[in-house]
């Protein structure tokens, strides 16, 4: 059995699932619902499903579309986008997703990530951390997408959401987006090395060896995007997920 979970990270925009690449020009690419059945059968260890739009037009969750995917899905679900106070957490998680991911909210109040964990426990909280390399080589961490930068360093603000409770950090490089040219690892090494709590690695995978490559970089668990979307070098969309026997030579 595997212990180090292998989690695809699935797009929401408009009720429909969207890829982006460097957080940009998302594409079309099918219905979350029929992703979660297919990884349902695929005995996937985990989902996560982040709406793109929720904070960034500040219309909060679409309530009606996690119910839908909660009610399909029969492996642990974690959704993010838009979720800014306790009394929202409180909904979704009654919908039985299992973890809530929050970025922009934890950036703009820390003291709801502490409140979270207090009332729902850490396991239940995982922070969501977009970071890209300013023009100085320094790594920056990104606000509603990559529409603003925060000026925040995400190793410092790692450090800080651990304090306050968060369980896990979802980390994701803006710079190796849907690229799948591989993991930028001195970022999760950085980040991971800084923090005693699991850090979800994301943002680059385009084979099983890139899962190898940021596990030894620190990466408690990997997610990728494009690589469960997409098959072939000509990036047909098809859900796919790999073999057990295909993981297990590069993930514990």
């Amino acid at each position: 059995m595997l212990t180090t979970r292998v989690i695809p990270v699935l797009l929401l925009q408009d009720k429909g699932l969207v890829k982006t690449v460097k957080f940009d020009k998302p594409t079309y690419v099918g219905d979350p619902i029929n992703a979660v059945k297919i990884f349902n059968d695929k005995e996937v260890d985990e989902l996560v499903f982040l709406d793109i739009q929720a904070s960034l037009k500040g219309k909060g969750p679409s309530f009606e579309t996690i119910t839908s995917i909660a009610n399909e899905c029969f492996m642990p679900l974690c959704y993010g986008g838009g979720v800014a106070s306790i009394d929202v957490m409180k909904k979704i998680y009654g919908m039985g997703v299992e973890k809530i991911a929050i970025n922009t909210c934890a950036q703009d109040n820390p003291n709801l990530i502490g409140e979270a964990a207090r009332i729902f426990g850490s396991q239940s909280v995982v922070v969501s951390i977009d970071a890209k390399k300013n023009i100085f080589g320094k790594y920056e961490m990104m606000k509603n997408g990559v529409k603003r930068k925060s000026g925040s360093n995400p190793v410092e603000f790692a450090r800080r959401m651990e304090e306050m409770g968060a369980g896990e950090i979802l980390l994701n490089s803006v710079d190796r987006d849907g690229t799948m040219n591989g993991y930028d690892l001195p970022l999760i090494k950085e980040v991971s090395g800084a923090v005693g709590i699991p850090v979800i690695a994301c943002g680059g995978a385009g084979e099983p060896d890139d899962f190898r490559q940021a596990i030894a970089a620190g990466a408690a668990a990997v997610a990728a995007g494009s690589m469960f979307v997409f098959y072939g070098n000509n990036r047909a969309v098809l859900i796919n997920y790999p073999k057990r026997d295909e993981l297990s030579g590069v993930v514990r």
